[in-house]
């Protein structure tokens, strides 16, 4: 199944290489494919389990769906992961 999601706090293309390369470990996850303009995350998945792992992970690195709450913490997060991100090249 294929599906696209808008996330919170997607900045640049930092922040989308670390959704990238998290996301891509998960199993039964492919063909991520980013939107910075439009802050839309699409990806193939095989069940409802792989979607909600996904989910989940957005949350933790601070990139949560427009659905879920947006805090401080979340912001702040996606900021230190996307300047991770940017420092490590």
């Amino acid at each position: 199944m294929n599906t696209s999601i808008v996330v919170q706090n997607l900045k640049c293309g930092g922040c989308a290489n670390t959704i990238t390369t998290k996301l891509s470990t998960i199993t039964n996850i492919n063909n991520l494919q980013i939107d910075l303009d439009q802050s839309k995350l699409s990806f193939n998945y095989l069940n409802e389990g792989d979607l909600l792992q996904v989910k989940e992970k957005l949350k933790q690195l601070g990139y949560p769906t427009v659905e879920d709450s947006n805090s401080s913490i979340s912001k702040a997060k996606s900021f230190v992961s996307c300047a991770t991100d940017k420092l490590s090249k």
